[in-house]
Parts: C-alpha cells; structure tokens; sequence
C-alpha cells in the first residue's frame, strides 16, 4: 500500500497545529517537513522550534526534508525536536557520507534526495546508506510547481537498485503530485507521495489519501 505523506509547506501556517491534526484524521502516513535555510534555497521556511512544536500533538511520522548547507551541523538538533527521518540533498556542501552516518548513529532514519537537474546516478555511492530516496520532480525551495517528467525515470532506476539490493527502501516523491501525477509515480515504482497543495486545498483530503492509498502498479484509473 502506497504511504501517504502530506507536504506541510502548503499548510495554513497560522494553524499549524490544526493542520497537523487534520493530516492525521485524514489518513496520511506520515508529515513531510520542509526546511529550508535561504542558502541552499533562496527562500526560508522554519526551523527546529516548529518542529518540536508540533511534535506533542502527534506519534505520526515526521519525514523532514533538510534543503540546507552543511547539514551535519544540524543533525542533533532536528533530532532533538523530534524528526523521525532526516534527508539531506546529495548537491548540498559537507561531507554526505558522514551526515547520513551521524542521522543513523543517532537513532534517525537517512535519507538523500536530489534535484530535478541532478543526475540520478550521483545517489550511487549513498544508496547502501540510506532508508530513503526523496525524488524531487520540481526545483527544491517553492511550492506549487508543476511536475517534471524527468523524475518518473530517477524512480525506475531506483526502483531497480531497490527491487535487488533493498525491497524495504521508501522511495518517496515531490513536487506537483495529484491523482494523475501521483498514480504515474507509484506505477514507477514510488512508495511514498509526498503532496501539498493538491491536498491542502481540499476540504475533504481524506477521500484523496485513502484513493492514493490504493494505487500500485495494477491498480484502476
């Protein structure tokens, strides 16, 4: 059954804590957490202190999607807040392998993610380390872009890796999935979407996860 990971970037910031009980009545898997810096992305979103915030309310899952320079400087903290699973991109300064190790010895799910422009090779030497592949369909920082093709090739490949090395790999997906873009994913070979305004806009986005629940390399239109 395909996770479900609702991106709190398109949520009602001013009600956050609303937001994070809403994703929970409606099913999702887990919360997917964006932080950006304003260095590696142009734009800033919120740190650990929101994190740990929101974190009493819920047991769900927090799959935080560190897009930050030198994130091994950072590890502790997030973990303090309470992330379960920390990705790093593969194109951010600092030493890779060492980060996604201290994210483990640490007690925290690793993650390496890439951008659309990044060949997918380049999570070669990272993918015996890590328990999740993020692949990014849009340009990591901003929300609400549209899907990039580009991304459904990046899941085959590592859907292949996964299917000989690790059947138990998360390969999640992000940017511009709904009903149609996010069905294509899974049939790739995804296990995890990871959406935000396709949700968020919904009053009822219960009925959309439990349909994306469903979706797998047999199932209807």
């Amino acid at each position: 059954m395909t996770k479900v990971a609702p991106s709190m970037l398109s949520a009602d910031f001013s009600r956050l804590g609303d937001e994070i009980k809403r994703i929970e009545a409606a099913g999702a898997d887990w919360a997917h957490l964006d932080v950006m810096d304003g260095m590696f992305v142009p734009n800033i979103t919120f740190g650990p202190g929101v994190i740990k915030s929101i974190r009493k309310l819920t047991k769900m899952p927090f799959d935080v999607h560190l897009m930050i320079q030198h994130p091994l400087r950072y590890v502790e903290t997030f973990a303090d807040a309470g992330s379960d699973m920390l990705t790093i991109h593969v194109e951010a300064e600092g030493n890779v392998k060492a980060t996604l190790k201290k994210i483990r010895d640490i007690g925290l799910k690793p993650g390496i993610t890439l951008n659309p422009g990044t060949p997918v090779e380049k999570l070669d030497p990272y993918l015996d380390l890590v328990d999740l592949v993020l692949i990014m369909t849009v340009e990591a920082g901003f929300g609400g872009q549209s899907f990039q093709e580009v991304g459904l090739s990046k899941i085959s490949y590592i859907r292949k890796y996964a299917d000989s090395q690790n059947p138990k790999l998360e390969i999640s997906v992000d940017g511009g999935i709904n009903s149609v873009t996010g069905k294509r994913c899974v049939d790739a070979g995804a296990t995890v979407l990871a959406a935000g305004s396709s949700l968020f806009t919904l009053d009822d986005m219960g009925k959309q996860i439990a349909l994306w629940k469903m979706y797998g390399p047999n199932a209807k239109e």
